[in-house]
């Protein structure tokens, strides 16, 4: 199943932006009749049936719709920009792919990297969503500092875990972490949290976590977090 995408869906008809349309039309040269399923990105999927093969503006009428029941766990993943953009876009693809529920990124004492443009990670989360069959598009914040974010309320009803280089702890994240639960983890930056960073997580109830017994690039730590609480709830 080819899966498109549109926000704010009002049935019976649904209006394809021009970038949707197009590649509806022009690249995958979808016709009149064809039936074509459309996500919103708020867990409804709609059968739909092509009415107007329109590059800049295709019009399709729903047959049918489904609202895809959410997770019943919730993994809030809050990492530093790496220095290299395109380091980040790519594991915003693929934690995606595997199955995740919001982003903050954060601003660290170590940060090489302070700022991102939400609005491309937010098109890398929407495309790979919609290539894995994706039908809730997960929440993605702007740049938050790192000493104030961990003290928000919200966090009291998740398991808060931070993630960080240190060979004398081994309370491996698979181990600590309760299944069915909300998660918020940390994910530092290239050069870590700063040693005091660590300890104020300590002081607003944040537990240390290992991801393994390699060093891991911090896209490559968010990846591994993401894809061993998805295990955990499988």
């Amino acid at each position: 199943m080819q899966l498109f995408f549109q926000q704010d869906i009002l049935p019976p008809t649904i209006y394809l932006e021009p970038d949707e349309s197009k590649h509806l039309t022009r690249v995958l040269r979808k016709s009149v009749g064809d039936i074509i399923h459309v996500t919103d990105g708020e867990g409804n999927l709609y059968e739909c049936r092509l009415t107007d093969a329109n590059p800049k503006k295709s019009i399709l009428q729903v047959i049918s719709s489904e609202q895809v029941p959410a997770d019943d766990f919730y993994i809030h993943l809050a990492i530093a920009p790496t220095k290299s953009p395109d380091r980040m876009e790519w594991m915003i693809e693929k934690v995606t792919e595997i199955g995740f529920h919001e982003l903050t990124l954060l601003s660290t004492m170590n940060s090489e990297r302070s700022f991102l443009k939400t609005e491309r990670l937010q098109k890398k989360m929407i495309s790979a969503c919609k290539q894995s069959l994706k039908y809730h598009t997960p929440k993605i914040n702007q740049t938050l500092d790192f000493k104030n974010f961990i003290t928000y309320p919200e966090w009291d009803d998740f398991q808060k875990l931070i993630a960080y280089v240190d060979e004398n702890h081994d309370h491996h994240l698979m181990d600590l972490a309760k299944p069915k639960g909300n998660y918020l983890i940390l994910i530092g930056p290239e050069g870590d949290f700063d040693p005091k960073e660590i300890e104020h997580a300590f002081t607003h109830g944040f537990k240390p976590v290992s991801l393994g017994k390699s060093r891991l690039r911090t896209e490559t730590a968010g990846l591994a977090a993401v894809h061993m609480l998805q295990v955990l709830n499988r």
